[in-house]
């Protein structure tokens, strides 16, 4: 793999921050509401969700150079919801690259607390579609309900179970079963999203090409818990074949032990 690094980054574990924001603490707020029904606040939100596709065609299109590949996989989705499991490694990037991949429909991107804290996008994203996963188990019903509303309208829901952005990362970290959680008890169909990134013609900085596979069903000749270990393992092992496309190291990130 050919390395162009710019930058070094550190780390102890996987799970580690990479990159911190201004208000990296940031909470959800008391009376944050999930699922909107005023009139309003959906024809805003929708205006908004609009204006970030074209932000998201010029961003991810022209400054990323971002490439599709068996994107037509998708089509399988059929009129039921789905989700997509994608991989850590763009801060804005992974933002707004669900809004390309899910047209016709909507995405919606289920996303950290943390992300609040990003100066003006923070507030946002909830009009841009993102699902922020509740801090408190008493939240859990009305995030759980906003998440099923999406599914209901057949939409695509994206998680990025690393859940910790590291820019540029070539490789597939772990991440955890509980991930698939949510494809289980819905009984819907999930696609892996792999980003690599590769060597460009003319600019330093690699381009990024994206690979969808799927659809991985769950197994319900098994009992839920292994459900989602069944699904984990494969759209975990084919987002590590996928990752191999990957044929140049932008950032480099060294291990340190505690």
């Amino acid at each position: 793999m050919t390395k162009r690094t710019s930058k070094v980054f550190t780390y102890h574990d996987f799970d580690d921050d990479v990159v911190f924001t201004k208000n990296q603490n940031a909470t959800i707020p008391e009376g944050y509401i999930w699922l909107h029904q005023n009139w309003f606040y959906r024809v805003t939100a929708t205006v908004v969700y609009w204006v970030a596709v074209v932000v998201s065609f010029v961003y991810c299109r022209l400054y990323l150079r971002t490439s599709f590949r068996n994107k037509r996989c998708l089509r399988t989705q059929g009129k039921r919801g789905a989700f997509i499991y994608a991989n850590h490694t763009q801060p804005l990037g992974d933002a707004l690259l669900p809004m390309l991949v899910a047209i016709p429909r909507r995405a919606y991107p289920i996303a950290e607390p943390a992300n609040l804290g990003i100066p003006i996008v923070g507030r946002l994203l909830t009009m841009g579609g993102a699902l922020i996963l509740p801090a408190k188990l008493s939240q859990m019903i009305q995030f759980q309900r906003a998440v099923n509303a999406r599914l209901d309208q057949h939409q695509r829901v994206f998680i990025y179970p690393e859940a910790h952005v590291w820019p540029y990362y070539t490789k597939i970290r772990p991440f955890p079963v509980g991930a698939f959680h949510y494809p289980v008890a819905a009984d819907l169909p999930s696609y892996s999203m792999t980003i690599t990134y590769q060597k460009g013609r003319l600019l330093s900085r690699p381009k990024q090409v994206v690979y969808f596979d799927g659809p991985f069903m769950p197994d319900k000749s098994l009992p839920r818990k292994q459900r989602q270990q069944k699904l984990h393992d494969q759209i975990h092992a084919q987002m590590v074949t996928r990752s191999h496309q990957s044929n140049v190291s932008f950032m480099t990130y060294q291990h340190q032990s505690h």
